[in-house]
């Protein structure tokens, strides 16, 4: 009988069931065997392979620290002698994604061996670290858990045995940016007038070579005088009046709401909340002028150096996808325009 192959896994503190945003500056913890949902990807790697240890941090820790962190994370990565290696899926949480690419890729380029992971298109790690490794398609979030683990599974054994060979859409990775050469029956020249003929009638086409999408936003005309200028503030911060009165919700946002600052010289923690499910929200529920400082601008405002306009645009930015993230941004710029808005300040988390 074959000896069973060791893997290792890499998942986040709310996978790990250790907490949400009040648990991302947990750091580096190892456990043995399969946690969360390695227990599904244990299921899906058979006898084939074991999941010797669970590599479990922090968000945060691992997020604002990635050039210290990695290395940390590798030297018990490499302790394990693994055969394979996983980490997440990821789906659309970006630090996390970006924590997955980051190890996926020091483990590939260190060790030499099949490191997969998985995570939706939006998530900030594809665009980091396609070009560096096989990045799995997923969805955008843990409903598909069991499809997401048991594809990393059977492609970690396809790279093993050198068996990817298929377009990124036959084997459901991302483009890394490769030219493969085919053998085709017609010359390029046929090829091309067919594609041709296909876009002008609106018929279905592959194009044999896929040019990059780049949003060309021309820069607006700078402030030549701020005391002449409205500035309104905005924020994907997920900051609304106490109750949440336009029930909005905590993630994948449609829309935004304007809530009123008029007379007020400060935002008063007891008038406000924050519904966001993205990031610690404490410090931000005990000032909520840290997120919309309406305090620093009042004071400007006072030495007659900017006019304020008198309400806030809130939005919650978490998840939010890139079509409703245009359709948001349209819709602000809109609001700008009809209300004589000058300029914004745009406040994130």
């Amino acid at each position: 009988m074959a000896q069973k192959l060791r893997a290792v896994h890499y998942i986040n503190q709310f996978f790990a069931q250790l907490g949400g945003e009040d648990s991302a500056s947990v750091g580096i913890q190892v456990r043995q065997g399969p946690v969360g949902p390695g227990l599904g990807l244990q299921k899906a790697l058979g006898d084939r392979a074991e999941i010797v240890a669970t590599i479990i941090c922090g968000d945060n820790y691992i997020a604002e620290k990635l050039d210290e962190v990695v290395p940390q994370v590798l030297q018990e990565i490499k302790s394990c002698a693994p055969d394979l290696f996983f980490a997440g899926p990821a789906f659309n949480a970006g630090r996390y994604g970006v924590a997955c690419g980051a190890l996926c890729a020091a483990v590939k380029k260190e060790l030499g061996i099949p490191a997969v992971t998985a995570m939706y298109q939006e998530n900030p790690g594809v665009e980091l670290y396609r070009s560096d490794l096989f990045i799995l398609k997923a969805g955008d979030n843990a409903r598909t858990m069991a499809q997401e683990t048991q594809k990393m599974a059977d492609f970690a054994f396809k790279l093993r045995e050198n068996q990817v060979q298929g377009f990124p859409e036959e084997e459901g990775f991302y483009e890394r940016g490769w030219m493969k050469l085919t053998r085709s029956d017609k010359l390029a020249s046929q090829r091309g007038v067919d594609m041709l003929l296909a876009k002008l009638q609106h018929r279905p086409f592959q194009t044999e070579i896929p040019l990059p999408h780049r949003d060309e936003v021309p820069r607006p005309a700078p402030v030549k005088d701020l005391r002449h200028t409205t500035v309104a503030f905005a924020t994907d911060g997920g900051l609304y009046p106490a109750g949440n009165p336009d029930k909005m919700p905590p993630a994948n946002s449609t829309t935004f709401h304007a809530y009123s600052m008029d007379g007020q010289d400060t935002l008063k923690k007891e008038d406000y909340t924050i519904i966001h499910n993205g990031f610690d929200k404490t410090f931000l529920l005990q000032d909520p002028n840290r997120i919309v400082p309406l305090d620093a601008m009042r004071t400007l405002e006072k030495e007659g150096k900017v006019r304020m306009y008198p309400e806030f645009l809130s939005t919650t930015g978490l998840t939010t996808n890139v079509v409703n993230s245009q359709k948001i941004g349209k819709s602000m710029a809109q609001y700008c325009r009809e209300h004589n808005i000058d300029a914004v300040v745009l406040t994130s988390t």
